[in-house]
């Protein structure tokens, strides 16, 4: 096992280059797509809120996979072709926004509404206390959930590779045609995934007791 590796470490270090990639960006952009949803959820007009209210019931109600498909293969037919990594990361931002718009929700309702009244009491307006008294504290709260959020997002992106990404699983998926030893192969991309997810939550730890409310 360990021949193989060292063998074809080149290509799966450029996998795992690629999984990471797509995981932060997903990510990442996916808490600023759930920032929005969970503030027009929570604070929007009863359109804006209905609105949210659908989007995040359709995403979350149907398998990424399909969503996946769709974009890749499905926009084609309205003349909009993208690359497989781009369809990855736009599938797995949206999925993720979604999810993450409960999260923060979640977190932003667990704050005491008076302090939203206190911050408008000196002044400030709606919008600022959101801004400057409720998101500061709701983001801390949530990061457990952005970890996990996190995890599953390094798992999921596996499945980039049934539209031809060369992520991880497509490198490992490759190497196996290669030499045929599926086992083998594939036990050294489920080590990759558990170290790097390992690494991962400890770096997730550790920022959570940093920035923990006293």
């Amino acid at each position: 096992m360990l021949d193989i590796f060292q063998e074809f470490y080149p290509l799966f270090l450029r996998g795992l280059g690629v999984t990471v990639f797509v995981t932060i960006i997903s990510c990442f952009s996916g808490t600023i797509l759930g920032t929005f949803l969970a503030l027009g959820k929570i604070y929007g007009n009863k359109f804006v809120s209905a609105v949210v209210r659908i989007f995040i019931s359709i995403i979350r109600g149907t398998p990424l996979l399909v969503q996946l498909f769709i974009i890749y293969y499905g926009l084609p037919a309205y003349g909009i072709r993208l690359t497989p990594i781009t369809a990855a990361v736009i599938s797995f931002i949206i999925n993720s926004g979604a999810y993450q718009a409960e999260y923060l929700r979640g977190s932003i309702q667990s704050i005491s509404g008076s302090q939203l009244k206190a911050a408008q009491s000196i002044g400030m307006s709606k919008w600022q206390g959101i801004r400057y008294i409720i998101l500061p504290q709701a983001l801390r709260r949530v990061i457990p959930a952005w970890t996990n959020e996190f995890i599953y997002m390094i798992k999921y992106s596996s499945l980039a590779y049934v539209i031809g990404a060369r992520e991880l699983m497509t490198e490992g998926k490759l190497i196996a045609s290669r030499n045929y030893q599926f086992f083998n192969v594939y036990f050294i991309v489920a080590l990759i995934y558990l170290v790097v997810i390992i690494l991962f939550v400890y770096l997730f730890n550790r920022i959570e007791k940093k920035v923990t409310i006293p």
